[in-house]
């Protein structure tokens, strides 16, 4: 039997409001977390406080979740005004250099 290989491209990926989702998470994990407080005892005597840490430990790892689709949606949004931006003169890498005579070493 021969192997199945794909015969178009694969579809690009959806886009949706990523920082909304993972904001709307983190502060789900942090509720479920500040919600199982008062009941710790009761988790504590069945074996059972992996469930408080591990709301706290999505909580936290939520904020770090966070910070990066942050960073990730400006980056999105700075290629997408860069690559609409009109295309004008290309500026030099460096500092520019102040109008004037040219110097050597060997000048005074």
């Amino acid at each position: 039997m021969a192997k199945w290989t794909p015969k178009h491209e694969a579809p690009e990926p959806l886009e949706g409001p990523v920082v909304a989702t993972v904001t709307g998470g983190t502060i789900l994990w942090f509720v479920l977390f500040v919600v199982q407080l008062p009941f710790y005892g009761w988790f504590s005597d069945r074996g059972q406080l992996w469930w408080v840490w591990t709301c706290a430990a999505g909580g936290f790892l939520g904020l770090i979740g966070i910070w990066y689709v942050r960073g990730r949606d400006a980056a999105l949004k700075r290629h997408a005004a860069a690559a609409t931006a009109p295309a004008g003169p290309e500026r030099p890498a460096g500092p520019e250099r102040q109008a004037g005579p040219e110097r050597h070493p060997g000048q005074a």
